[in-house]
């Protein structure tokens, strides 16, 4: 690592300490209400999952909308494990370990037989993937009776306070910045470019499919277990069709292959969902909907690529060696 590489991570460490130091002066001096930085840690945890969707969407390519399962798989792993076990800080990290093993794990199962399909008929599969996730959260308190089963799951410890989703957002965003950058991550995007031609050069098409698919729904499972033990009640309904299609409106305004564009996406979504209901209050809050389909339709029509595109930036854009900038130019 170069001079110039260690200056670079200073300066990133350093905003990311100004920010984080800023938010908690806003809290502090009541700018920030309890209520907004209860809807600030849910834009985070939302940014952890859509990071997730955006490997495999964004960057991969492939079309899964049952995002929210895995979601779901990590909340209730996570909460049954310090309901079973206590709310202690080192049970709280073995659970968030938990959520993301499991999530993970379930992926890859599900992944070997269904990332065979392409196109269309991964995203039903995907989808009929949620809708038995959804039924067996429905029905888990018969197997599993503290999952409390349709009528919600509760009495889970809530020791995830901002420090630790902000710790874990910024640890979700270097790993997503480094598995686009590296050599793992310019396969998938092959695969997403065009996978005949990934095949020919000798990219193994199945084994890169299900790494990307395996680390993006590990990913959502991870933001699930935080979710467990940031709000008091997990419901079934929190992780059926409607929220794996808000992960995916995400990516896809954001920009198709830009984690810039989805981390931003993501927090300003939350924010925005938050603001209406403020706006509109309760008589016109069934109006929310029709307002932010507008918004997608409007953004889709004027900006096809997404607000981002594909481009990167900051800490996230890939670094440009001056040797290799100077190999390119004297090839050209």
């Amino acid at each position: 690592m170069g001079v110039k590489d260690g200056k670079r991570i200073l300066i990133y460490i350093v905003g990311v300490i100004l920010v984080y130091a800023v938010i908690k002066m806003l809290a502090v001096t009541g700018v920030f209400n309890p209520y907004w930085q209860r809807i600030l840690d849910q834009a985070m945890i939302m940014t952890i999952g859509a990071l997730g969707l955006s490997i495999i969407f964004g960057i991969s390519g492939q079309f899964s909308i049952g995002h929210a399962a895995f979601f779901g798989i990590g909340a209730y792993s996570a909460g049954l494990v310090t309901k079973s076990l206590g709310g202690d800080i080192f049970t709280f990290l073995l659970a968030l370990a938990v959520g993301t093993f499991m999530a993970g794990l379930v992926a890859f199962l599900i992944g070997l037989p269904v990332l065979r399909l392409t196109s269309d008929y991964l995203g039903i599969a995907t989808l009929g993937f949620g809708i038995i996730m959804k039924v067996g959260f429905d029905n888990a308190n018969k197997v599993i009776p503290e999952m409390g089963g349709a009528t919600g799951m509760t009495g889970i410890p809530q020791v995830a306070n901002f420090e630790w989703i902000f710790l874990f957002c910024i640890i979700s965003i270097i790993l997503a910045r480094n598995f686009v950058q590296s050599g793992h991550g310019r396969a998938c995007m092959a695969l997403r470019e065009d996978e005949v031609a990934a095949n020919v050069v000798g990219i193994n098409i199945f084994r890169y499919k299900v790494l990307a698919f395996v680390f993006g729904c590990s990913l959502a499972g991870l933001a699930g277990a935080l979710y467990a033990h940031r709000y008091p009640f997990l419901h079934p309904t929190n992780f059926d069709f409607l929220p794996s299609i808000d992960f995916l409106i995400i990516v896809v305004l954001g920009g198709m292959g830009s984690l810039t564009g989805t981390i931003v996406t993501a927090i300003a979504w939350v924010f925005l969902l938050e603001g209406l209901r403020a706006i509109l209050g309760t008589t016109f809050l069934e109006w929310r909907g029709v307002i932010y389909a507008l918004i997608l339709i409007s953004v889709i029509l004027i900006r096809r690529q997404g607000l981002f595109g594909n481009k990167e930036y900051g800490f996230l854009a890939p670094v440009v060696r001056r040797k290799e900038a100077r190999n390119v130019t004297t090839e050209s």
